[in-house]
């Protein structure tokens, strides 16, 4: 029994998985082990009037007993930014490595699912890619979106 509340607790903590500051606004069923893709809506902390819609693969508790791998979520991930408001750009980071806009762990120690955005100067776009970061090893797996802001000088 006592081993049974660890394992709930360790599972409930790598369960969490929604970003500071974001909402959940859907979630679909993907199969009958409980498997489902979440769909969680947020605002840019540091640029009003642009909400990011971030969607990604949650394993169910069966799916879980099942596979054996109780600490990990896949990497994949989809993200669509748009102008939902008055644009007002805050102190940004501006150079080629942009800045970390959101992050969440997708297994206990290696991996997390990251949001960075990159300012576009010259096209005048903030992009937002979300992607997995591995210690171990590094993934392809990542979805884009811009926001264009033809107004910004």
């Amino acid at each position: 029994m006592r081993y049974a509340k660890i394992w709930t607790a360790i599972f409930l903590l790598v369960g969490s998985t929604s970003f500071s500051n974001a909402e959940e606004v859907g979630k679909v069923d993907v199969d009958w082990v409980g498997n489902d893709i979440v769909i969680e809506a947020f605002q840019d902390p540091k640029v009003d009037g642009v909400t990011c819609h971030v969607a990604y693969f949650e394993r169910g508790l069966i799916d879980r007993l099942q596979k054996g791998n109780w600490f990990e979520d896949p990497s994949n991930s989809s993200i669509s930014c748009r102008q939902t408001g008055a644009i007002t750009v805050g102190d940004i980071e501006r150079g080629d490595e942009g800045e970390s806009v959101f992050s969440e762990r997708r297994s206990v120690i290696w991996k997390s699912l990251r949001i960075k955005r990159i300012w576009d100067e010259t096209n005048q776009t903030l992009i937002y890619i979300a992607h997995a970061n591995d210690l171990q090893n590094g993934s392809a797996k990542m979805s884009l979106s811009t926001v264009p802001l033809f107004q910004i000088k």
